[in-house]
């Protein structure tokens, strides 16, 4: 089990990294997360949802992902609420006092989850969650050392220097914990070193002596390491890096919505040499870019009113008529129709829309997740660069459908899709809607832009309308 001493000290980076060393020596191997708080989220071919790091484990392995993999993922739906998803269905939305009182329900089913794990791969890699330290939450954990406990698993603590208190933090994991608990630490690792890791042999030697426990060793800082993450409500994730694109680089403005959601749909952009990615929280920022994105939310209608009051509505619009193209994706699609009938997620019934494309968009209370392939079909396929292979995923309660009335706008699918696992025979399925002469497309898919070609041709698409 990897176990850290806070949030983002490089757990999910170390566990992918053992789950792909181990796989390398034939070694059949599995991930694991009892339980993961985070708005990015993956579908596994039975559509399950589950965490994206669990998914990016996964593959480091070799395998393909499960719901076993990650039993229970809260997605935060407020500041003080969270849809609690388990073996990758939707089962509750609760506050922290109600899914503290339903863990004693959902630690048998974790525990089996990893029963199954270990019954069907060699290895099994744990990876808790936030801080292994959290002594406030010590009372029936199955997340971290008290999994570790539980299921009889040596875990490995892993201290990010690059923070500070490093020392401070290692120490903390074994001694404010009960002993029982303790124990089960088998080691140290220390993460994001920068410099000779000579220079802390003091410091790590005192460590162990005064622990008992062994460092197993020092990761270096590692420049780029573009494996997807978690995030969480509070994680503020702060500008994305530019590109070295230069001013010759497309300018590409993210909305960054307060409930964001898969926002790993970004990454391949973010990667893109000719492309320079930067958040926009106001009206004021958006400027006039070749592209806008608006991604994908877990709160559609609230993050819709907060685009009306940050005035990014008017500005999306007068960068529209300068040329911009905006793409919706999920929520960002959903957004863009001419109305949203709410009565699942936030209960506001019939909530205007921005009125861009001839949909409407109606939530029900099952949740859809499924992996989805298809081609481009229509004037998007001229547009974009010709009959490209589209893959992704959806995750939604709100189902797109064309207005059941003529409005007189002109857009059409651009996407013909079917299910991966309806075989060869399913029916294709019209995806998304663009208007192409207008700059808009919006589609339910995530993970569209992971697939070169068809992102090249969005971009192209893009630049020739920029000139």
């Amino acid at each position: 089990m990897v176990v850290g001493t806070g949030s983002d000290a490089g757990k999910s980076a170390v566990v992918a990294g053992l789950c792909r060393a181990l796989a390398r020596r034939g070694v059949r191997v599995a991930p694991f997360k009892a339980q993961n708080m985070a708005l990015q989220s993956a579908v596994s071919v039975d559509g399950a949802e589950v965490g994206r790091a669990q998914a990016v484990q996964a593959e480091a392995a070799g395998v393909a992902v499960e719901a076993a993999m990650n039993p229970i993922l809260l997605k935060p739906t407020g500041e003080r609420t969270s849809q609690v998803v388990v073996l990758g269905r939707p089962w509750a939305v609760l506050d922290a006092a109600a899914y503290r009182a339903a863990r004693a329900e959902l630690a048998p089913l974790v525990l089996d989850a990893l029963a199954d794990l270990r019954a069907r791969f060699d290895v099994v890699v744990c990876e808790g969650a936030g801080s292994a330290t959290e002594i406030n939450l010590l009372d029936g954990d199955f997340v971290n050392l008290g999994l570790a406990a539980r299921a009889g698993l040596p875990a490995v603590v892993v201290g990010d220097i690059e923070r500070g208190g490093v020392f401070a933090g290692l120490h903390g994991a074994v001694t404010l914990v009960p002993p029982a608990l303790g124990r089960q630490v088998a080691g140290f690792v220390v993460n994001r070193f920068r410099g000779d890791p000579g220079l802390l042999a003091p410091g790590l030697a005192e460590l162990t002596a005064r622990t008992g426990v062994p460092v197993l060793g020092v990761l270096p800082w590692l420049e780029g390491l573009a494996l997807d993450a978690e995030d969480s409500l509070s994680v503020e994730l702060g500008p994305l890096p530019e590109a070295a694109g230069g001013s010759g680089a497309l300018d590409v403005g993210v909305v960054r919505f307060p409930r964001a959601a898969n926002l790993t749909d970004l990454d391949p952009l973010r990667l893109e040499g000719s492309v320079r990615l930067r958040w926009v929280r106001r009206g004021g920022e958006l400027g006039r870019p070749d592209l806008v994105v608006l991604p994908g939310t877990k709160a559609t209608v609230a993050d819709l009113a907060w685009l009306r009051e940050v005035g990014l509505v008017e500005a999306l619009a007068a960068a529209r008529r300068a040329g911009t193209v905006v793409l919706g994706i999920c929520g960002g699609y959903q957004m863009l129709g001419q109305e949203i009938h709410d009565e699942v997620e936030s209960g506001s019934g019939r909530v205007p829309g921005l009125g861009w494309l001839p949909v409407r968009t109606v939530f029900e209370p099952t949740k859809l997740t499924r992996q989805r392939r298809g081609r481009l079909a229509g004037p998007g396929a001229e547009a974009l660069g010709g009959p490209l292979a589209v893959e992704g995923y959806q995750i939604h309660h709100g189902r797109v459908r064309p207005l059941d009335e003529p409005s007189g706008q002109r857009a059409e699918a651009w996407i013909a899709l079917a299910s991966l696992d309806e075989g060869t025979g399913a029916e294709v399925q019209p995806e998304g809607a663009a208007d192409l002469e207008g700059g808009v497309l919006g589609t339910t898919l995530h993970g569209l832009l992971e697939a070169d070609a068809l992102r090249q041709g969005l971009l192209g698409f893009v630049a020739r309308r920029r000139g």
